[in-house]
Protein backbone atom coordinates (compact mmCIF):
# COMPACT_ATOMS: atom_id res chain seq x y z
CA UNK A 1 0.00 0.00 0.00
CA UNK A 2 2.32 2.68 -1.17
CA UNK A 3 -0.46 4.82 -2.62
CA UNK A 4 -3.20 6.65 -0.81
CA UNK A 5 -6.70 5.40 -1.47
CA UNK A 6 -9.70 7.67 -1.83
CA UNK A 7 -12.77 7.13 0.35
CA UNK A 8 -14.53 4.95 -2.23
CA UNK A 9 -11.54 2.66 -2.66
CA UNK A 10 -11.12 2.42 1.11
CA UNK A 11 -14.79 1.52 1.55
CA UNK A 12 -14.51 -1.15 -1.14
CA UNK A 13 -11.37 -2.67 0.38
CA UNK A 14 -12.72 -2.72 3.92
CA UNK A 15 -16.11 -4.05 2.81
CA UNK A 16 -14.60 -6.83 0.72
CA UNK A 17 -12.24 -7.83 3.52
CA UNK A 18 -15.06 -7.75 6.11
CA UNK A 19 -17.04 -10.13 3.88
CA UNK A 20 -14.05 -12.47 3.68
CA UNK A 21 -13.67 -12.45 7.47
CA UNK A 22 -17.42 -13.04 7.90
CA UNK A 23 -17.18 -16.23 5.82
CA UNK A 24 -14.31 -17.54 7.99
CA UNK A 25 -11.16 -16.15 6.40
CA UNK A 26 -8.46 -15.88 9.07
CA UNK A 27 -8.05 -12.31 10.38
CA UNK A 28 -4.56 -10.83 10.22
CA UNK A 29 -4.91 -8.82 13.44
CA UNK A 30 -5.48 -9.99 17.03
CA UNK A 31 -9.11 -10.91 17.66
CA UNK A 32 -11.07 -10.08 20.77
CA UNK A 33 -14.30 -11.99 21.52
CA UNK A 34 -16.82 -9.32 20.55
CA UNK A 35 -15.29 -7.76 17.43
CA UNK A 36 -17.40 -7.51 14.29
CA UNK A 37 -15.88 -8.36 10.88
CA UNK A 38 -16.08 -4.71 9.79
CA UNK A 39 -14.05 -3.67 12.85
CA UNK A 40 -11.41 -6.30 12.13
CA UNK A 41 -11.21 -5.26 8.47
CA UNK A 42 -10.87 -1.59 9.41
CA UNK A 43 -8.11 -2.43 11.87
CA UNK A 44 -6.31 -4.45 9.16
CA UNK A 45 -6.61 -1.48 6.80
CA UNK A 46 -5.06 0.98 9.25
CA UNK A 47 -2.27 -1.44 10.16
CA UNK A 48 -1.60 -1.94 6.42
CA UNK A 49 -2.13 -5.69 6.71
CA UNK A 50 -5.14 -5.91 4.40
CA UNK A 51 -4.29 -8.46 1.66
CA UNK A 52 -6.11 -6.60 -1.13
CA UNK A 53 -5.17 -3.83 -3.50
CA UNK A 54 -6.86 -1.48 -5.95
CA UNK A 55 -6.07 -1.78 -9.63
CA UNK A 56 -6.57 1.53 -11.40
CA UNK A 57 -6.94 1.88 -15.13
CA UNK A 58 -4.74 4.64 -16.47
Amino acid sequence: MTERYNKYEKARLVGARAFQIAVNAPPLVPVSPHKEPIDLATEEYYQKKIPLEVVRKR
